[in-house]
C-alpha cells in the first residue's frame, strides 16, 4: 500500500513547481529526511537542483538528512532563506503593517542594561546595477517565528543576558520602507553591538522568509548569499 506524504512549498518553489504543496507516494511511512528529498527530485527532475539546495522540516523544525521523519507530521521544503499578517510574540513579529522603531525598542530597554541598538532594514534601489521598484516577503510563519525566539535565546547565552526583539515585514515592501528591525539591548555597548550582528547574520541563517525582488523588468527569488545554506549547523 502506498503512503501519501504531502509537503509544503514555499517561495521560489511555489513559482517552480506551480503549487503551494505537494503529494508524494512512497511504500514507508517512516523516511529519512534525506530519502524524502530524493523521492521529491526524482517526481521533479527538471528542479533537482533547487530541491537539493533546499531543506526538510518536520513539525517547524529543520531536519538532518539522517533525521527520521514520518508522514503524519507537517512537512515543509524550505528553499534557501534570505534575509506578516499579526503573527507575533511579546519580542518576535511577523507584519504586514509598517514598523515602529520606537515601539521595538521599548521591548528591549531595562534598568539592568546600559546599552541599547536598533538595527533598521529597508528597501533600497539599486543592487548590482539593477532598479527594485519593491520587495515582496513571504514566511513560513509558525517556524519563522520559533526560530526567531531560537534566535533570542542563543544571543542571551552568548552575550552576557543580552536582550533582542525583532520585528519582520511580509508582504509587500516599497523602497525606502523598513523591512526588518532589530532591537538589542546589554550591559555594555561592545557586546550590544556584536548581539546586533549576530543577529542578523542569524536571521539570514535560519529564518524561513524569503524575499522576492521586483525590477522593472523581471522578479527573482532571493535566497542565501553567506554561502552553502545549512540552517541544521551550529556554526
Amino acid at each position: 500500500m502506498k503512503i501519501n506524504w504531502k509537503i509544503l512549498l514555499f517561495a521560489g518553489l511555489v513559482d517552480r513547481l506551480g503549487q503551494s504543496s505537494i503529494i508524494i507516494e512512497a511504500n514507508e511511512s517512516s523516511l529519512s529526511a534525506g530519502q524524502l528529498k530524493l523521492l521529491i527530485s526524482q517526481a521533479y527532475t527538471e528542479h533537482t537542483s533547487l530541491i537539493q539546495a533546499s531543506f526538510i522540516a518536520a513539525n517547524g523544525k529543520y531536519c538532518s538528512d539522517e533525521t527520521i521523519i514520518s508522514s503524519d507530521m507537517e512537512i515543509a521544503l524550505l528553499p534557501p532563506v534570505s534575509g506578516g499578517d499579526g503573527t507575533m510574540t511579546s519580542l518576535y513579529q511577523l507584519t504586514e503593517d509598517e514598523l515602529n522603531a520606537d515601539e521595538i525598542a521599548k521591548k528591549i530597554i531595562c534598568k539592568e542594561h546600559g546599552a541599547s541598538l536598533v538595527f533598521i532594514g529597508t528597501t533600497r534601489e539599486f543592487t548590482e546595477g539593477k532598479r527594485t521598484t519593491y520587495l515582496h516577503y513571504e514566511a513560513y510563519k509558525p517556524m519563522a517565528i520559533a526560530t526567531l525566539e531560537q534566535i533570542g535565546e542563543e544571543i542571551k547565552e552568548k552575550y552576557n543576558g543580552a536582550k533582542c526583539a525583532i520585528s519582520h515585514r511580509l508582504g509587500k515592501v516599497d523602497l525606502a520602507e523598513t523591512s526588518v528591525i532589530i532591537a538589542v539591548s546589554a550591559p555594555h555597548r561592545d557586546v550590544c553591538y556584536e548581539a546586533s550582528r549576530y543577529a542578523i547574520e542569524r536571521l539570514k541563517q535560519i529564518v524561513p522568509i524569503w524575499k522576492k525582488e521586483i525590477w522593472e523588468d523581471g522578479s527573482e527569488w532571493k535566497g542565501h548569499q553567506l554561502g552553502p545554506w545549512n540552517p541544521v549547523s551550529n556554526e
